[in-house]
């Protein structure tokens, strides 16, 4: 179901992490709490970004739809086109604790969810994880020391990069293997983000 929406950016940040599911096209994964998009009923975790003031996103990579939205000046008015995914065909989209039935719109827009893709192209909506929360606030701090950029959708993707890794090695041989390659990370840069994401994973905040 398509549905535009015309806003203000009131602050730099809009509040919206996206992903991608590897075929051109990006969701929304997070929706910061308390942010400029939170307030706003008819955007959605898992909504499909299809058009940026009239300009189709489809084909793009999640970081480059998030460039486009960043490089939105603030006090400018802007129009986003989405595509809200029918629930049956998106694995009746909801967040796993929640029970069925009950008003549609208590599943929506609390902050506390996430959108997973999962193997085979289905996707659901996850509860918010803290320790992840902390670990790309971490990895933001480096990548802004060593990168001078503050970039949470490609933190959160070098965190989901470390899922199930258990060493610096493997995590180095992960970066290597993705896209993230192409940003030429280097060793050092590498061993930190690994030392940041284990310090969260451990509790070392």
């Amino acid at each position: 179901r398509p549905k535009e929406v015309e806003l203000i950016k009131t602050e730099d940040a809009l509040g919206l992490t996206i992903t991608d599911n590897g075929a051109g096209y990006a969701f929304i994964k997070r929706i910061k709490e308390g942010s400029v998009i939170h307030g706003i009923p008819h955007i959605q975790v898992g909504d499909h970004i299809e058009k940026l003031n009239g300009e189709l996103m489809v084909g793009k990579r999640h970081f480059e739809v998030a460039k486009i939205l960043k490089e939105i000046q603030k006090g400018d008015t802007f129009t986003i086109r989405l595509i809200e995914p029918m629930k049956s065909g998106f694995n009746s989209i909801a967040p796993k604790s929640s029970v069925r039935g009950g008003s549609k719109k208590s599943n929506y827009g609390t902050g506390r969810e996430t959108l997973r893709f999962k193997a085979g192209g289905n996707a659901e909506i996850e509860e918010k994880d803290d320790v992840m929360d902390v670990g790309i606030e971490k990895i933001n701090i480096i990548l802004e020391s060593f990168l001078g950029i503050n970039d949470e959708e490609l933190a959160t993707q070098i965190w989901e990069t470390a899922i199930g890794k258990t060493n610096s090695m493997d995590f180095a041989d992960a970066v290597d293997n993705s896209d993230l390659e192409e940003l030429g990370f280097t060793d050092d840069l590498v061993i930190e983000l690994w030392g940041a994401i284990t310090d969260a994973r451990d509790g070392r905040i």
